[in-house]
């Protein structure tokens, strides 16, 4: 009896755990994290902005916060995450110029993909976890980049959210520098 009510409480905390995405390997979640940022930076739709800077205007999502403002860097914060979003306006929605500086490192990334279509590029690179077992995330379109520290569970949704923000930035901002 007293094994099948161990052998009950491993498999019901096997469910759990891949229920939750927990279970998930690190190849599963940093796949789906590309297929996310993919899926969305082919939408035709522009995101619309909810928050209005001195130089550009970005879609902030629920949870976020606007911790810092600069000139072209916003510092944005979900408890003890923090997302640095850079944008450089002088570089249009084509724009490769930070893709080149993540693909400086494509060696080490556990993800480099591009994406392009006729109005804009793209890509999404991920990094080996840290000593905190949080992955270096950056998503950029553009002159958006977006970097964030993220643990495996919360790479395919931070894809999502990041994706979105670098998108607001860069296809709302571009009537004035087209590259």
């Amino acid at each position: 009896m007293r094994r099948l009510l161990y052998a009950v409480t491993v498999l019901c905390s096997m469910v759990i755990l891949t229920g939750c995405g927990i279970g998930k390997s690190e190849k599963e979640a940093v796949q789906n994290a590309g297929d996310t940022a993919k899926e969305l930076f082919q939408e035709d739709h522009t995101m619309d902005t909810n928050h209005e800077l001195d130089t550009f205007a970005i879609y902030v999502p629920r949870g976020l916060d606007v911790s810092k403002e600069e000139e072209s860097n916003v510092i944005l914060k979900d408890g003890n995450q923090t997302y640095i979003v850079f944008y450089n306006e002088l570089e249009g929605p084509k724009s490769k110029l930070s893709y080149h500086t993540a693909a400086a490192k494509k060696d080490e990334a556990l993800l480099l993909k591009a994406f392009k279509d006729k109005n804009k590029f793209g890509y999404i690179r991920i990094m080996p976890p840290n000593e905190n077992d949080r992955y270096e995330l950056q998503i950029g379109v553009g002159g958006v980049k977006i970097t964030t520290n993220t643990p495996k569970r919360k790479l395919d949704s931070d894809a999502d959210a990041m994706m979105k923000m670098a998108r607001s930035i860069a296809l709302e901002n571009s009537e004035t520098t087209q590259k």
